[in-house]
């Protein structure tokens, strides 16, 4: 097995199965009287135990200021996303197999962005990913109005 197709089982299918057990429990915990605020607390908590286990089984080394400043905004907006999931289902008992297809297009923002700022878009065919978009788009709103 290639080292970037390990790499995308790892970072790409792990993470996928993981988030969307992860929409399932949020609605279960939102169900069950949680708070938005409470929600998040215990996210982190448990998200700082598995990054305490992280770093005792990989170690790094001593990481910079942008690495710690990245990270650090990466949670504020993971944070804020997550908040807004769990606001949704609580106080707009928004259903959520409506609501994850369109969180979920949050793809398309990273791979915008990624394309731009990484200037990736040299490394892309842009027919296929502009089909692939599009797809991901018309199936989030087909999926939300259903």
């Amino acid at each position: 097995m290639s080292p970037q197709l390990l790499g995308l089982l790892i970072g790409g299918l792990v993470p996928a199965v993981g988030y969307g057990i992860a929409g399932l429990l949020a609605k279960v915990s939102t169900n069950a009287g949680m708070s938005v605020g409470g929600h998040l607390i215990c996210i982190g908590v448990m998200v700082s135990l598995v990054g305490v286990v992280m770093q005792g089984i990989l170690p790094g080394p001593l990481p910079s200021g942008v690495a710690i400043a990245s990270s650090s905004i990466y949670g504020l907006f993971w944070g804020l996303g997550t908040g807004g999931v769990a606001l949704g289902l609580i106080r707009y008992q928004t259903p959520l197999s409506k609501l994850a297809p369109l969180y979920n297009m949050n793809t398309l923002i990273t791979v915008v962005l990624a394309l731009l700022i990484f200037t990736e878009w040299q490394n892309v065919d842009a027919v296929k990913l502009g089909i692939g978009a599009l797809l991901v788009v018309i199936g989030g709103i087909l999926v939300s109005l259903a």
